[in-house]
Order: C-alpha cells, then structure tokens, then sequence
C-alpha cells in the first residue's frame, strides 16, 4: 500500500505526539516538526497530503512558514491548516488566509473533527496521484501508437511503390483499353493511399519530435509551379489558375511548403465542381511577409468551419464516403505555424471558399537548418 504523508509542525512535542495517535492509520504517515526549518527539511524530502500548521511557534510562526511553501513551485499546492490556541482577531485570520490556509482549527482539537478534515485531503490527494498515473499510462500508450503508426507507414512505402510503378507501366504498356482503365484505378486508389501514409508520418513525427524545418532561401512561385506540375501530370491541368504579383523570394522550408501547397490545392480541387476553376494567388507586394491564397468555388458547412484544422476532421463529399483521414489541412496549419505564419479560411455561398496563409519573409541568418 502506497504511504500518503500528512505533516504536522507544532513547537510543543506533545501536542506532535498527540496528532500522531489521532491520525495515525494503516497508508496514512504523519511527518512531525518541531519547528518551521524542520518542516521546510521534510518537505524538500517528501511530498505530503496536507501541512498542519501551529500558528504561535518561535521564531519563524506559523503565517510565516506558509508564505515560504507558498513560495515554492514544488510546494505551493499543498493544502494547510492553521491551528491555535488563542482566538485569533479578523485581521490574523485574514492573513492566515492570504498565506495559504484552507481552514483553522481551535486547540483542544477535536480527533473526529480534526480525522475529518483530514480524510478530505488524503482523499484528493490519492485521486490526483491516480490521475497523474493513468495520464502517464496515456502518454505511454500515445507514444506507442506513433511508434506503431510511423514504423507501419515506413513499411507500407515499399510494396505500394511497387505497386504504383507496376500500375504505371501497365497503363503505358498495355493495349487492352480495359487494362489500362484498370491499370489506371490502381494508380489512383495507391496514390491516394500513399498521401495517407505521407500524413500518418508527418502527424507521428508533429507529436513525437514537433516540426523540423530546414530553410534555405527559395522562390514562393517556383515551388507552387512545381506541386501545379506534379498535379497537371494527373490530368488536372485546366482547372488550376496561378497568379503572382510582387517579389516572391523567402527563406523558408521548400519540402514543407511544398506539402503545404499540395494539400491545399489538392483539396480545392475535390471539394468543387469538376468544371471550376481553382484560383492560386501568390502577393509578395509586401516587404516583410509573403500571402497565398488557394480559392475555389465550393461551400464548407459552417458547422465544419470550427474544426477544420483539427486532426482527423474530414469533409464528406456528395458521394456520401471519407474522402481521406483528415489529416492535411491539420499538418498545413502545424507547418504554416512552424514558420511563423498563420492560416486562415473562409466560406459562403457567393464568394466560395479561401484559404489565406500569411508568411514572413524570413532571412539570411534564418538560414541554419537547425529544428525549430
């Protein structure tokens, strides 16, 4: 059985003796000090349910020993009961109460009262320390889950590329038109499946390690031409509208980004009309901060407005499925916000929806490629 400690400091040893009879019990320790500097020694030693404190004690009084473990980070939350002999006037029980004290009790004490009080404390105190160990049995748990998550995506890269490669050359080399149809559906469904994989390591690396950046310096508008040519590559070429203005130069993290970027235009494109466009402004007009937006015309419910950049929030589309985990636009908020920059979006029925970032410039000295 688990002791909880209970101190008493009390500058008359029996008065200590006599607390020890009325609370002593089977998981109860009661800690005796005779003085304030002892009881500021055990409390450095062990951690303690509740302070009992004599309020009239030479030297260093009971209101002054409070102050102290109120002044201590690691003591400042233990609970403490004045008790004196003496009635004490409103102003000392007002100070008694600025120092710290949850309750006074009179001399002769009552045992079943002082018992009581007691019991309340040890009570909290043992129901903190099961929370604090069933939230380090989760942080366990949570660490071994990432654990599981990144090491299965790892694994899964391998066969799916083989598996994408295959499906690519079937689709160039086969004749049969059905084949390639087929070919082509298995391309898509493993490319789909590995931007899961791509999302459920990022997210297992953002809750282990946090976000790692490497910047350098880096043009805005050649890393979105690149995503805009990886995505015309799956034949989405006529709906994507770039526009630029301003300087585009910036130190920033240009893999990151890029994900950022892919994310970004990759869902304007399957939550809109197949026939609508998707709008990418780049404004670097401002010297000290790049803007993007990605726009196109389709309606977020108000409801999903809230909790879009969480984990796991996903739209549904009109064909009533999930169409990913809902992990993108919560890893591009992480990695807008690594960079010191902000995301935001909006949506109605006239103006569609638009995801604004905004991003400082940066400079050269950022240049380090340390973790940020």
């Amino acid at each position: 059985m688990t002791q909880i400690n209970v101190l008493v400091v009390d500058d008359f040893p029996q008065n200590l003796v006599a607390s020890e009879a009325m609370l002593t019990r089977p998981g109860l320790n009661v800690l005796k000090a005779g003085s304030g500097v002892e009881a500021l020694e055990l409390l450095l030693a062990h951690e303690v349910a509740l302070a009992l404190i004599d309020v009239h004690m030479p030297g260093m009084d009971g209101f002054e020993l409070a102050e102290l473990i109120r002044g201590n980070q690691r003591t400042a939350g233990i609970p403490i009961i004045f008790m004196t002999a003496a009635a004490e006037e409103a102003a000392r029980i007002y100070r008694g109460y600025q120092a710290g004290a949850v309750d006074f009790l009179n001399k002769p004490i009552n045992p079943d009262i002082l018992r009581g009080k007691v019991e309340v404390f040890v009570q909290l105190h043992a129901q903190k320390a099961r929370i604090r160990e069933q939230l380090e049995e989760l942080r366990q748990a949570l660490q071994v889950n990432e654990l599981f998550v990144a090491v299965l995506g790892h694994d899964l890269r391998t066969p799916l590329s083989a598996v994408l490669h295959g499906a690519e050359l079937l689709q160039r080399l086969g004749e049969d038109a059905r084949i390639r149809e087929t070919a082509r559906r298995i391309h898509s469904s493993g490319a789909r499946m590995e931007r899961m994989v791509r999302q459920l390591l990022d997210v297992a690396q953002l809750r282990s390690s946090g976000v790692t950046l490497y910047k350098a310096p880096a043009n805005y508008c050649d890393t979105c031409r690149r995503i805009i040519d990886e995505i015309e590559h799956g034949g989405s070429t006529s709906r994507l509208k770039l526009e630029s203005r301003g300087e585009l130069d910036g130190v920033f993290d240009v893999d990151r980004m890029a994900q950022v970027l892919s994310n970004l235009i990759g869902n304007a494109l399957q939550h809109s009309e197949p026939q609508t466009p998707v709008l990418i402004e780049l404004d670097g007009e401002r010297r000290d901060r790049i803007v993007v937006r990605v726009a196109n015309q389709g309606v977020i419910p108000p409801d999903m407005l809230e909790r879009l950049f969480h984990p796991f929030s996903t739209a549904v589309p009109k064909q009533g499925r999930s169409s990913g985990l809902g992990l993108g636009l919560y890893i591009v908020k992480q990695f807008v916000e690594a960079h010191g920059g902000t995301v935001t979006v909006s949506s109605d029925a006239q103006s569609g929806t638009r995801f604004e970032l905004m991003l400082p410039r940066g400079s050269a000295a950022e240049c380090t490629g340390d973790p940020v």
